[in-house]
């Protein structure tokens, strides 16, 4: 027992930073897990915005920039975040990740690292913003990824929803039901550096990239989150 009181003493406590921003007309709800610990410390760097995937290092913002021509600024000003609060009221478009908070023995970004997580209660989210209908998960299933922890909280309820699969392809599809109403999740490849060598891989992304040299991953990425935002 002395031991592990010892072991949590050198973990860091990486809570959320922001909580979940859902506008009353939201019909899709981007779902992730922890922005990076520095979110948490409030030590951003030039570039972050202090929001929701504001990461300067991370691609959601600026794949939905080049998808919808936002002219996004990337800085640490209120302007900076009053432009992604209103994109997403006028798209419907609401933001909550999976995770209220973790630990950490080396204060990093990376999923796999996350220890101890403490998940929001993402049904009953749902079940208080009746008109969302897609979660879309800014990763897959592999451990500590966003739709992992969905599949942890789905069993942990010990409520009968089960996801049926709809696609099996990139990005994958799934669908449950919930208090009679449809829900259907779709897992994106990450908006991470770090995913680039998982799209480098995919045949669809070596065809493409044959055809037009010039072609890149967060090209590969604003066409496959076309499709859904």
């Amino acid at each position: 027992m002395e031991s592990n009181k010892e072991d949590n003493k050198k973990l860091f406590y990486h809570i959320h930073p922001y909580g979940p921003f859902i506008p009353e007309n939201a019909t899709k709800l981007i779902v992730g897990t922890l922005p990076p610990p520095r979110f948490t410390t409030g030590l951003l760097k030039e570039g972050d915005v202090d929001f929701c995937y504001g990461s300067r290092d991370g691609l959601l913002w600026l794949v939905l920039d080049k998808l919808f021509d936002l002219n996004l600024k990337y800085e640490n000003t209120a302007e900076a975040i009053e432009q992604r609060e209103n994109f997403l009221r006028r798209r419907g478009i609401g933001i909550c990740d999976m995770l209220d908070s973790s630990k950490r023995a080396k204060i990093d970004a990376s999923d796999i690292g996350m220890q101890h997580p403490e998940l929001r209660n993402m049904i009953q989210i749902l079940r208080n913003y009746p008109k969302i209908e897609t979660l879309l998960f800014t990763g897959g299933n592999s451990k500590n990824g966003p739709e992992y922890f969905f599949r942890k909280h789905l069993k942990e309820i010990q409520e009968d929803i089960k996801l049926k699969v709809i696609s099996s392809e990139v990005p994958r599809e799934h669908q449950f039901l919930l208090d009679e109403r449809f829900i259907t999740t779709v897992s994106l490849t990450a908006p991470s550096g770090s995913a680039n060598r998982a799209i480098g891989s995919m045949e669809s992304y070596k065809s493409l990239k044959k055809k037009h040299p010039e072609f890149n991953t967060i090209d590969f990425r604003v066409l496959q989150y076309k499709g859904y935002f």
